[in-house]
């Protein structure tokens, strides 16, 4: 097993919760579940480190990481950064083929019925948007950002807004991309996440 496949193994667990915030997670134990020796487990690591999901704790080693509402807010504002940033640079290159594919991306998920799903194709979207833009350490920064809050938005907001409300911003983002509208993009798309931060929010004040 590679570490590609290993990291994505983890990944999931942790987005389905199968390993919770503060989970150890032994390199030992996983090499021997996965049957292979350390070095891909380090790699997969590494990686869900950069992504924002694990920790190294003195006691405890590699821990999947907790974060607060607090910190998702912050991480979000971050995203809000990045990602206008990226489509402004996107929209000048957008051709048909990348419109014909984010459009072939929300047909799907027009389809979709789970949480999990809407996450991964949402996510897949609005990459698929920024790419255009010829920035690939922008675009991982952001990868890496989507992931690391992307189980926290699932968990706390996917019953409260749906899939039918995001869609809508994403009709309206792809279309103000398509006539070139750099500006009404860019506001639709700030204001698509800032309504997550919202929503999270709301969910802790429904919790208090």
């Amino acid at each position: 097993m590679t570490s590609d496949q290993i990291l994505a193994t983890l990944r999931k667990r942790i987005f389905d919760g199968d390993l919770g915030g503060g989970t150890p997670l032994d390199q030992e134990q996983l090499a021997n579940e996965f049957g292979v020796d350390g070095l891909p487990v380090n790699d997969a690591l590494k990686r869900l480190e950069g992504e924002g999901l694990v920790r190294q704790d003195p006691q405890k080693g590699t821990v999947v990481l907790v974060h607060t509402i607090d910190d998702v807010i912050e991480m979000l504002d971050i995203r809000i950064g990045l990602e206008t940033r990226a489509l402004k640079l996107s929209i000048p290159n957008l051709r048909h083929a990348h419109i014909a594919e984010a459009e072939a991306i929300l047909a799907t998920y027009d389809e979709a019925n789970s949480p999990s799903s809407w996450a991964y194709l949402n996510l897949k979207f609005h990459l698929t948007l920024y790419r255009p833009a010829n920035r690939p350490r922008l675009l991982r920064m952001i990868e890496d950002l989507a992931l690391g809050t992307q189980r926290y938005t699932r968990i706390h907001i996917s019953d409260m807004l749906g899939r039918d409300r995001p869609q809508h911003d994403h009709y309206a983002i792809l279309h103000a991309a398509r006539i070139g509208d750099v500006d009404l993009a860019v506001r639709l798309l700030e204001d698509h996440i800032t309504q997550t931060q919202q929503a999270l929010l709301a969910s802790r004040k429904r919790s208090d």
